[in-house]
């Protein structure tokens, strides 16, 4: 077995070593996917407690007003991450989850409450930026994808908590509840605000564990610290792996970058080219879609027929989906490779987009509506979610992977507000039906670029990565 393809999970001296870290390091995504998702569930009483039901901006403005720190977070990580390692950024994380938490839940106006929000979502910039790039950067090439999509396996833990969360705490809504007896009702009063302040918990003990990480060896090289980055993967693979691993590591940074990063490496030609790769599978991560289906589930699951109460079962099923056919994408990404997981999740999606928008057109509801709302979420549990955060976590050379890969998360989190934003406003106007059919299309769009674009990259090393490429400049 080639270096390349060896796996030192199976014969490491301390195997469970890489295993914990890369589970703490993955619970960054566990918060970005609970507070990601948490406002879904709570949507319907928070805007009958502010009294926004009938006001479609503000509405969007509560529910993007996360994404906006998204950007803000993913736009300071990379700076950051490639001046100062990539375990602070986290442990930043953990504190600004443990402080939206506890925050949205004591929200006294709509103020307070999109401050607060805004506050979680700097978080999930740095956490949906940091935690994939940081297992990526400790995992052996062999099994890396499998790693790394553990960071979306926990993402949908935290989707799925949050939809138990909400679903235990909500109070029984009967059918055809008006807003104002909603809003006087405890889910308008208290229920809301403890389905944010459960953040908290999961928050605190990921800010403690992730003192017990070590340090990125990837980064730790680029910052002239040999010796740490040594005993990293020494821990991980053993002593022989350790000396290659920091020889092929070395061999793709020039001796005058050894400790200096610079964001101005991004312009290079061939960097640039990749760059472009990344930040345009990370738009399309977004806007195919899918994520409406949890930010707006209340839209979604009304127009196929279903009352509040149901509402909030159904979009357990739809998370307990997203669970199972993630550890699909775990079982598969190192054997069947990114490139074909990736062109069948466009592809199905816009199949099943299809079948959905005919359906909202002649008004069918149902279980069978359910169903494709089901369908269209288990294929893209098991490809564009994780495998996106796989690839655009590898494809970026070791130097500058931190402001390389921020750029790309920044595109992801804009593209992610405007698809939140916009949602309303597109249901208005172009109704349910034209609304998935838009999404679609972007979806056989984004089939045909990876047709033409997307390399295959599973088996191999980051450093191989970057010679394939051509953005190696050892």
């Amino acid at each position: 077995m080639s270096r390349s393809t060896a796996d030192p999970t199976a014969s490491s001296p301390d195997a469970g070593f890489l295993w914990r870290i890369c589970l703490i390091a993955a619970m960054g995504g566990l918060l970005f996917g609970y507070d990601w998702v948490v406002i879904g569930g709570a949507k319907p009483f928070y805007e009958a407690h502010f009294g926004i039901g009938g006001a479609p901006f503000l509405q969007g403005l509560c529910m993007s007003s996360a994404l906006l720190g998204c950007l803000v977070g993913a736009a300071v990580a990379g700076v950051v991450s490639d001046r100062f390692g990539r375990r602070g950024p986290l442990i930043a994380a953990g504190i600004l989850f443990t402080a939206t938490g506890v925050g949205t839940a004591l929200a006294w106006d709509l103020t307070s409450f999109n401050l607060a929000r805004w506050i979680g979502g700097v978080g999930i910039g740095l956490a949906s930026n940091v935690s994939p790039m940081y297992i990526a950067e400790v995992s052996p090439a062999g099994a890396r994808g499998r790693f790394v999509s553990i960071n979306q396996l926990t993402i949908v833990i935290g989707i799925l908590a949050a939809q138990v969360v909400n679903l235990l705490i909500a109070a029984p809504v009967p059918a055809g509840t008006a807003d104002a007896a909603l809003a006087a009702s405890w889910n308008g009063q208290l229920g809301w605000r403890w389905m944010f302040a459960a953040e908290a918990v999961p928050s605190v003990l990921f800010l403690a564990l992730m003192f017990a990480v070590p340090e990125s060896p990837r980064w730790l090289v680029t910052a002239g610290q040999l010796e740490r980055a040594r005993q990293v993967l020494a821990r991980v693979g053993g002593p022989a792996y350790a000396e290659a691993e920091l020889a092929d590591i070395r061999s793709t940074i020039s001796r005058d970058e050894i400790g200096r990063m610079r964001l101005r490496d991004l312009n290079e030609p061939g960097l640039r080219r990749v760059l472009v790769l990344g930040v345009a599978l990370a738009v399309f991560q977004q806007w195919c879609g899918i994520n409406v289906i949890f930010n707006y589930a209340q839209e979604v699951f009304k127009a196929a027929g279903y009352e509040v109460g149901e509402m909030l079962i159904s979009i357990v099923i739809t998370g307990v989906v997203n669970l199972v056919f993630t550890f699909v994408a775990i079982a598969t990404v190192d054997r069947w490779g990114r490139r074909p997981l990736m062109l069948f999740g466009a592809g199905s999606l816009a199949a099943i987009y299809g079948l959905l928008g005919a359906g909202y057109l002649v008004g069918s509801r149902g279980p069978h509506m359910l169903a494709l709302v089901v369908a269209a979420i288990a294929c893209y549990a098991m490809s564009l979610a994780p495998v996106t955060w796989v690839v655009i976590a590898e494809i970026f050379p070791n130097r500058i992977r931190g402001a390389a890969m921020s750029v790309a998360v920044f595109a992801l989190w804009l593209a992610c507000s405007v698809l939140t934003f916009t949602f309303p406003f597109l249901n208005t106007h172009l109704g349910p039906h034209g609304t998935f059919w838009l999404y679609g299309a972007i979806c056989a769009a984004g089939f045909a670029f990876m047709a033409r674009q997307l390399p295959e990259t599973k088996g191999k090393t980051l450093e191989e990565i970057e010679r394939q490429l051509g953005v190696d400049r050892g």
